[in-house]
């Protein structure tokens, strides 16, 4: 029976170097992020007290504000401008400690390039341009070719259909000029009708008066 071949020893990993900046440990890629992470918290903070600051002095300026409201702001106020104060030395401090942990070797890592998937802008851009100069004249010959070919096939009828044609438009014009006649006709006799109808309402009430009297 063998006996099974013992793997390899991995080889060592190199030692990443520890840094110490601004009371924190880790490599330098660490550190430097960690510097940068308190540099934004810190200038979201201070837009935090600014904003702050902006709707306590709206609210100061507000006319119909009673006296014992403005003291209280006007105190609120004091009280951010010296936090602001306080906060734009932190800043001072966080941006010179991001500048030295930059400075080492290897703290700032680039990130990798996105390669966007699928084939290059290239490709679109030369799929546009066959676009533009071979298929869109083709296209338009085509059209041009198929209104031709309508066209003489309108030009190509013969002489006894367009002779039914021009006799069915007259017959058509005849027809609308009597319908037309017999509308006339209608409304005449209606005119008259109601002219007489009152006439003959009083001719028929005369005997009736006579008879009362």
């Amino acid at each position: 029976m063998q006996q099974p071949v013992p793997a390899p020893p991995a080889p060592p990993a190199p030692s990443v170097p520890r840094i110490i900046l601004g009371g924190q440990t880790g490599s330098p890629t660490a550190v430097y992020r960690a510097q940068v992470a308190m540099r934004k918290e810190l200038g979201e903070q201070l837009d935090n007290l600014q904003d702050t600051r902006r709707d306590l002095t709206n609210q100061l300026a507000d006319p119909e504000l009673p006296a014992s409201n403005k003291a209280g702001i006007e105190a609120r106020i004091a009280g951010i401008d010296a936090r602001i104060a306080a906060m734009d030395k932190q800043i001072a401090a966080a941006d010179a400690e991001v500048a030295r942990a930059a400075g080492i070797p290897g703290a700032v890592v680039e990130e990798p390039r996105y390669e966007r998937p699928g084939p290059p802008e290239e490709a679109f851009v030369i799929a546009g341009l066959f676009i533009v100069c071979a298929i869109l004249p083709v296209s338009i010959a085509f059209a041009r070719r198929i209104w031709r070919r309508s066209a003489a096939a309108v030009a190509a009828l013969p002489q006894e259909m367009m002779d039914r044609l021009t006799r069915l438009d007259q017959a058509v014009d005849a027809i609308a000029v009597e319908v037309e006649r017999i509308g006339e006709g209608q409304r005449f006799m209606t005119r008259v009708l109601s002219e007489k109808s009152p006439a003959a309402a009083a001719l028929s009430a005369a005997p009736e008066a006579r008879e009362r009297r």
